[in-house]
């Protein structure tokens, strides 16, 4: 099995193609700094080929819900590098992803209170988690500044030197699922008629910007991205993704990046189309708004030329030997859904690997 066998790329060397895809658990302290059972997590997941972390927020302006942990502060590094100091022990490869909540947000949802702000005025409507144990929708976001454009762009890079400081072996930007440089790229969410919006070549300004920053912080090697091309949650829309998309990865490419991460659509096929004008390393993603990544599907891919590797989500929540179980053909167990999100490590990090669930079913016999 492809998926199973090493990668060898400049820029990124990995045992396996299988990675471990971004996803929000809500497992943070109330100051955004994880807690012990992220470290925890991670190791359990750590025979992945790479992880992706969950988004964090580069700085309190950006985080998009309560508990979604951030990478602005001393306390923060700390907190994290013990997350990465016990993944790289037992083997294991992280990449933090970089993710600014943007329209998405709420006062009551953030450390320091604020509203949030986007490229443009439009709300996205999305139930968030609130500090004080509650949910409400985003508010209706304020247009950004200039000089709050070129503030997150700055915030990206220190986030990413953070990111590094604390141990991370690179840094994802999160352009994707509706998240603040995805808000720049869509038809719907970015109305602005100056620099930043408009054309293809403006909507993809902010994107670009943000890159740059980051690799100038950290070195391109150590920089990637996420990209969804016409991604409809909540509430994006792009109509014709593929002349912008097909623009920003001819400029990507030019910028000798770790790796892009694509998610494929059922309107656009994003893979096929801009494989062959990315020259780096690609990562795939084929269960967004589908059933859940299997080892079948990432196959076909990789036997396809679409991508060097594929990313799992759902499968690695109750999962944590999932390399393993793909290894041997062992059935994947189910999520329970009810203990999804929390800041305990019930339904986290106690999910058992294969041989201890089977230990355990015989010794309930």
């Amino acid at each position: 099995m492809k998926l199973l066998t090493e990668f060898h790329a400049p820029h990124l060397t990995v045992p396996n193609r299988v990675v471990m895809s971004p996803m929000t658990r809500l497992r943070s302290h109330a100051d955004g700094s994880p807690t012990a059972d992220v470290a925890d997590y991670y190791t359990q997941r750590s025979a992945a080929g790479l992880i992706v972390t969950e988004g964090i927020w580069p700085h309190s302006s950006g985080q998009s819900e309560a508990w979604v942990p951030g990478l602005q502060t001393a306390g923060h590094v700390a907190a994290w590098r013990r997350v990465t100091e016990s993944v790289h022990a037992a083997g294991g490869r992280i990449f933090a992803q970089l993710m600014h909540g943007g329209r998405k947000g709420h006062p009551l949802a953030r450390i320091d209170g604020s509203l949030p702000a986007g490229p443009s005025a439009v709300s996205d409507g999305d139930v968030l988690h609130l500090i004080d144990g509650g949910k409400a929708e985003s508010l209706t976001p304020r247009e950004m500044t200039r000089a709050e454009i070129a503030a997150a762009v700055e915030h990206y890079a220190a986030a990413a030197g953070n990111a590094v400081d604390a141990g991370f072996d690179g840094v994802e930007i999160h352009a994707a699922n509706s998240y603040l440089v995805h808000q720049f790229l869509a038809d719907n969410t970015n109305l602005r008629e100056d620099e930043y919006g408009g054309t293809p070549v403006n909507r993809m300004r902010f994107a670009l910007e943000v890159t740059d920053a980051v690799a100038a912080q950290v070195g391109s090697r150590r920089t990637a991205i996420r990209l969804s091309p016409g991604n409809p949650q909540f509430g994006m829309r792009e109509d014709d993704p593929a002349p912008l998309y097909r623009a920003l990865v001819a400029e990507l490419d030019r910028r000798d990046l770790a790796y892009l991460h694509l998610t494929d659509n059922d309107d656009y096929p994003a893979l096929a189309d801009l494989r062959p004008r990315w020259r780096g390393t690609l990562i795939a993603n084929v269960g967004e708004n589908h059933e859940p990544t299997s080892a079948e599907a990432a196959e076909r891919v990789l036997r396809a030329g679409h991508a060097d590797l594929v990313s799992f989500g759902r499968a690695f929540i109750s999962n944590p030997d999932l390399v393993q179980r793909i290894t041997h053909g062992h059935p994947l167990a189910p999520i329970r859904e009810q203990v999804l999100y929390g800041q305990t490590a019930e339904g986290y990090t106690d999910y058992p690997a294969w041989e201890n669930a089977v230990v355990g079913t015989e010794s309930a016999a």
